[in-house]
């Protein structure tokens, strides 16, 4: 394991290779910029009501998209987080279509479809956070990139011939492999480089394009023991990807996409580490009490109040890493299941309904007293999206896209339009940090 002299001595590295902050020259009127711990926008601090919508290019140019938007426009929400990659891949619960495939074709059907949700979010005067692979299978993501450079080698996530951690642990091997990472930039050369076909604007140019991340949740590894032999070829990933979209789109943000503790072997120094890089602008948490055990899920009656507190000590020490760091905060994932861990639309929310309560508490605490949490997007948006079969599961070809991934049941942590409570809150959110 790791010593803790270890874990500074890399915290320290990373600060070396980021280097002393620089001044970059201000962005043009309505690109949102860092100024030490706060997010602003054309000289004002930018904080924000967020949802993640990482299926906005799969419905992009279809009459949903729109209104799917307006009817989170109309709650207040104004920053959206989406996916801006999938690779095409063998892994049992990847979606489909993706973007590329093996070859580097590219399915024009989403490429214009993520023309279609920068256009429309700009169009709304909101904006959106593009994040270009994954670490997770369900949209191929690194796994794939592993498997095209290793002669076809993979593991499936949650296969019992494979328990956890092995699928992470192989995945981590992503990072020291030239060859999967050289694909993977030319995706980000791809994405960031292009013009949008809708609105004629090069992404990079775009302001309705808040930032860009370098993958949904990296981490290091799943154990102790690879992510301790990762750590050297992780922070070089991200130091060198950081550097290339910097290159790229120097007007825009840039984040890793990480879930904080969580994802970083539940080590402080590695959140720190990993954050330090000058190019990296903003921290990001992601907060899951259901999946990380503090939720019992089989009795949420008598461990919700557990789970809320180990939920908000999670936040407040995200909080304080922030300061650490000198840099803002987003808590960019957080879900709940809804009563009963049920997911028909018809379930009560009652206790997601306090945990949004306890996150939005924390952002306008935060905004109240000058600190870096400048706000938050809730795992997912299912809008008008309802599942297509009766045991809520994804099937390849259903066209239905919910903000409940693949392989998750659909409805498990999604919002829908008729969740009159949960709307109501964020709504309620929306207007109070507004006032703020």
């Amino acid at each position: 394991m790791i010593t803790r002299r270890a874990a500074l001595a890399a915290s320290a590295a990373a600060f070396a290779i980021g280097g002393a902050a620089t001044a970059r020259p201000a962005p043009p009127a309505g690109f949102a910029r860092r100024e030490g711990m706060a997010l602003t926008l054309d000289g004002r601090p930018y904080r924000f009501v967020g949802a993640n919508l990482w299926y906005a290019a799969w419905i992009g140019g279809q009459p949903r998209l729109g209104r799917e938007l307006d009817r989170l426009a109309g709650l207040g929400v104004t920053n959206l987080r989406i996916a801006a990659s999938a690779e095409q891949s063998p892994l049992k619960n990847s979606v489909r279509p993706a973007f590329r495939d093996e070859t580097g074709a590219y399915d024009e059907r989403l490429l214009t479809g993520l023309d279609h949700a920068v256009a429309e979010i700009g169009r709304r005067g909101m904006k959106s956070v593009l994040y270009l692979t994954n670490f997770w299978e369900w949209s191929g993501g690194m796994a794939t990139y592993l498997l095209w450079t290793n002669g076809g080698r993979y593991i499936d996530m949650n296969d019992p011939a494979h328990p956890w951690p092995e699928f992470p642990d192989f995945v981590a091997g992503f990072y020291g492999s030239e060859a999967a990472i050289a694909l993977y930039h030319d995706h980000v050369r791809r994405i960031i480089g292009r013009v949008n076909s809708v609105t004629g604007v090069a992404y990079a140019d775009d302001p309705a394009i808040m930032g860009w991340q370098l993958a949904n949740e990296p981490r290091p590894g799943g154990s102790d023991a690879v992510g301790d032999r990762t750590l050297a070829d992780f922070h070089g990933w991200i130091g060198s990807t950081a550097k290339l979209i910097r290159s790229l789109a120097p007007h825009q943000l840039i984040s890793t996409g990480g879930e904080g503790l969580k994802g970083s072997l539940e080590r402080e120094a590695l959140v720190v580490s990993s954050q330090a890089f000058d190019e990296i602008d903003y921290t990001t948490a992601h907060v899951w009490p259901g999946n990380w055990g503090w939720l019992n899920r089989t009795d949420m009656a008598g461990t919700h109040a557990r789970a809320m507190e180990q939920s908000a000590d999670y936040v407040a020490r995200h909080v304080e890493l922030a300061r650490r760091l000198g840099k803002p905060l987003v808590v960019e994932e957080f879900g709940y299941p809804r009563d009963g861990d049920r997911y028909g639309g018809d379930v009560p929310t009652t206790m997601r309904d306090a945990f949004y309560t306890m996150v939005h508490g924390a952002v306008l605490a935060s905004a109240r007293e000058g600190g870096p949490l400048a706000g938050s997007n809730f795992w997912a948006w299912n809008g008008e999206g309802r599942a297509a079969h009766p045991d809520a599961r994804f099937r390849i070809g259903d066209d239905a896209f919910l903000g409940d991934p693949p392989h998750e049941p659909q409805g498990w942590y999604g919002v829908f339009d008729s969740d009159a409570s949960t709307l109501e809150r964020i709504r309620a959110h929306a207007a109070e940090l507004a006032r703020v």
